[in-house]
């Protein structure tokens, strides 16, 4: 398992933040690749909405008997560090793992709504805070960036999917 020496600024429970999104509720992302494309979207929704400096100190960790097709076990999406746990392991145990190595848990903040790894990040003195109530504060700070005005970081690196376009036209359509 790879883990970065740096000391990360937020460690993320891929999908229970998925799942306290709502990207994956949407019947548009079931079916074939729906799953793909939910966290493809929800990977781009990070990168867009985490300030520079802390987009480069975060990592997401998914579950996953092996990666998906074409996919290493880490890599990095848009500046966010990707994992995906592996066979012998699960994202739980990859996070608390993370939580032990990092070299500044204090300044740690672990977004699950799991208890098993709110208690760990709380051993390390690490903050932990509910995904949902993550979610909704990032997109906060994220609007209260964007009024204060236009910012090159805060600007999609390439063309979106078309699972994240069918995504986000759901989101602005109110799902109809």
């Amino acid at each position: 398992m790879l883990v970065s020496e740096i000391a990360m600024a937020l460690l993320i429970d891929g999908y229970n933040l998925l799942h306290a999104s709502g990207i994956f509720g949407s019947s548009n992302q079931r079916g074939p690749g729906g799953l793909e494309r939910a966290r493809s979207a929800m990977l781009n929704l990070l990168a867009e909405s985490l300030p520079a400096d802390e987009l480069r100190r975060t990592a997401v960790v998914f579950d996953a008997s092996e990666a998906p097709y074409g996919l290493a076990r880490t890599f990095e999406h848009k500046g966010l560090t990707v994992h995906f746990a592996s066979r012998d392991s699960d994202a739980d145990s990859m996070i608390e793992e993370l939580i032990l190595r990092d070299s500044a848990p204090r300044r740690l903040t672990v977004v699950s709504s799991d208890h098993r790894l709110q208690k760990a990040a709380h051993r390390r003195k690490a903050t932990a805070i509910d995904s949902d109530r993550w979610l909704a504060q990032m997109l906060r700070d994220r609007q209260s960036r964007q009024q204060a005005g236009p910012s090159d970081s805060m600007k999609p690196e390439g063309p979106l999917s078309a699972g994240e376009v069918e995504f986000w036209l759901q989101q602005f359509d109110g799902g109809e």
